[in-house]
């Protein structure tokens, strides 16, 4: 019982490593949306989707030699596409970086039912259920 127990726990990092990920993300938007009025200020974004993308395609993830055990894997990046239709240089869009931001929440809360449902399994296995 104790092999299985430790395979729920620790076979699937990848749950993990979107949480720190959409955490990341989430800090990120915040500076975006605080420097809203700070001139000449590019915005943030992370970009972590692209990496698991191309680990996937290769095959990295399944053969145990991803990147994404690490922080290799959180990328955080300027976006300096002159997108601005500002005079100051700044390129945040208020109303894109709070749509972005509800998406990342509902992501992030996804997530946490998900692990909380990974650790009701395991307290029905250990109760005897």
């Amino acid at each position: 019982m104790s092999c299985l127990v430790t395979k729920l726990l620790f076979a699937d990092t990848r749950i993990e490593k979107a949480l720190d990920v959409a955490w990341k993300r989430n800090e990120i938007i915040s500076e975006n949306i605080a420097n809203v009025d700070t001139p000449g200020y590019k915005r943030k974004d992370v970009q972590f989707e692209n990496y698991l993308n191309s680990e996937l395609k290769h095959g990295s993830i399944s053969n145990f030699n991803s990147k994404l055990s690490n922080n290799d894997g959180i990328r955080v990046v300027y976006d300096n596409i002159n997108y601005s239709y500002r005079l100051d240089g700044n390129n945040v869009d208020i109303e894109r970086e709070m749509a972005i931001m509800a998406e990342n929440t509902i992501r992030y809360y996804t997530l946490i039912n998900r692990i909380s449902s990974q650790f009701n399994k395991i307290r029905t296995i250990i109760k005897g259920g």
